[in-house]
């Protein structure tokens, strides 16, 4: 898995290289020239660029990816964005200015309203990953110009306007085609509006040597399928149903049994043995015709669920589970059980009226469930998902499953996984029934509660992104995931 970094660790590592002997002006030229080699690789074409920057050290940048544009033939406007005229440049800012001046370059001040030339491509090196706060409105009305213009953009390190920590608008954001981010990977990037904004994403370490990253313990990962194969290896031929667990999924109030049947299909089609469904009784017919491999079993009552969960070994609980006393009965005889269990939907809804704690689950609560399980906004979820995530943890303990772009995944331990995996076809209905079917199936094979979250998240995106590719993202079902996920646990 690849490290993603905070704002401070980013500041430590570059602390680091000046006082190992590299200079600030040599990283701004570092960062200049991978930046200009990324655009000149995605876009061979250009003929004409637009480099629009600010007065701090991703303005330097700026200025000298226009310098080696100029160098190389192409035809460069460049425009300094200033909130106030008489504010400085950074010390190696203005050595990267002095530079263009040399070569003939005109370094334009940003008037608003201002219309950009049609370029070919524009590079955003408004503002870094120093950013808090709302934007002034000089840097708004750039951000809008840009967004408007038409153009391809490269955002340099960062979108203006994200904030590297959170992901977060700081109020306007730059929406670019290409990110090239410098030393490492920034959290914000990969969750929130990030993904949003960023497009395609490159890293440069800008030379830093590779022994002082071994100095810093990031506390955020990024999921690749990298172990799927380990965590899930071939199955010996000797293999029985028995070998692979047995999940008891839970839910399906009146007109909801799609919901379980979905959660219970998709525990299957990971590899659990043995599946079992507890519903409403006029659910049973509809749960079986359809898939027949599917142990469907009525539940009238709570007491009915006792000898269902005597033979199971993994619970999922909350797809189309409802609100109601029935609900609450099953539940509360769920959360007497001592087997491992995946909460979803309305289980975590019933949880938020009545919170407790437990380390023998997993919670997958999405952005409006998230803000009940707080009592909080969903606006404060968003703002800050990584403190979000942190706060669900200490208050209801087990694994959480922070869902939404940019997924993320924590359990007591200071690390966050965050899934750089899925798409927008993944906001239709069922989506979180599959997903909380899946951690149940791995639960069942013997993964933890964490590798079997991390797992189940992956494989879910992954699933739904070759969904989409074969037939768009508009009109995606959650059951279109299914044969994509029976491929991706097959790794072997």
């Amino acid at each position: 898995m690849t490290a993603l970094y905070q704002i401070q660790e980013i500041r430590q590592l570059e602390q680091w290289a000046l006082e190992a002997g590299i200079t600030e002006y040599q990283l701004m030229v570092a960062a200049g020239e991978a930046a200009f080699n990324a655009l000149m690789t995605r876009w061979p074409e250009a003929k004409h660029i637009a480099v629009c920057a600010g007065r701090g050290n991703n303005g330097g940048d700026g200025f000298v990816i226009a310098r080696l544009a100029h160098e190389y033939g192409l035809q460069v406007s460049l425009y300094l964005i200033e909130e106030q005229r008489s504010s400085a440049l950074t010390p190696s800012t203005a050595r990267a200015a002095e530079a263009c001046k040399a070569l003939g370059l005109v370094i334009q001040p940003w008037t608003s309203p201002f219309t950009l030339l049609q370029t070919d491509v524009i590079v955003d090196a408004l503002l870094g990953i120093g950013i808090s706060g709302t934007l002034k409105k000089t840097y708004c009305a750039a951000i809008d110009a840009i967004n408007t213009a038409g153009c391809p953009v490269l955002a340099v390190d960062i979108p203006s306007g994200i904030h590297a920590d959170t992901g977060a608008i700081c109020g306007y954001a730059i929406k670019a085609d290409l990110t090239v981010t410098f030393i490492g990977l920034k959290r914000g990037l990969y969750t929130a509006t990030g993904p949003m904004h960023a497009g395609n994403i490159l890293c440069c370490s800008l030379g830093i040597p590779f022994t002082l990253y071994n100095r810093l313990t990031p506390t955020a990962e990024l999921l690749d399928g990298s172990h799927i194969h380990t965590l899930l290896p071939k199955r010996p031929k000797d293999s029985h149903k028995g070998s692979y667990g047995h999940v008891l999924v839970i839910g399906g109030d009146y007109g909801m049994g799609g919901a379980v049947r979905m959660a219970a299909e998709a525990a299957a089609r990971v590899g659990s043995g043995l599946v079992t469904v507890a519903t409403r009784p006029e659910h049973v017919p509809i749960v079986s015709g359809a898939r027949p491999e599917l142990m469907c079993h009525q539940v009238a009552r709570d007491s009915d669920l006792e000898p269902l969960l005597k033979r199971a070994s993994v619970i999922v609980i909350g797809p189309g589970l409802g609100k109601t006393e029935w609900a609450k009965s099953l539940l509360n005889t769920v959360l007497d059980s001592s087997l491992p269990k995946v909460l979803d939907a309305d289980a975590l809804n019933l949880l938020s009226l009545g919170p407790v704690s437990r380390a023998d689950w997993v919670l997958t609560p999405h952005l409006g469930e998230a803000a009940r399980l707080l009592n909080c906004s969903t606006q404060a979820i968003q703002d800050n998902r990584f403190n979000a995530i942190h706060d669900l943890q200490q208050k209801y303990h087990g694994v959480i499953v922070l869902k939404g772009s940019g997924t993320l995944i924590k359990n007591e331990n200071p690390m966050v996984f965050i899934c750089p995996a899925g798409n927008p076809g993944m906001a239709s209905g069922g989506m979180g029934d599959i997903l909380s079917g899946v951690i149940g199936g791995l639960l069942a094979q013997g993964l933890n509660l964490l590798a079997a979250a991390k797992v189940g998240v992956f494989v879910h995106s992954m699933a739904a992104d070759r969904a989409a590719q074969e037939g768009g993202e508009r009109g995606l079902l959650a059951t279109d995931l299914l044969p994509y996920l029976r491929n991706l646990v097959n790794p072997c």
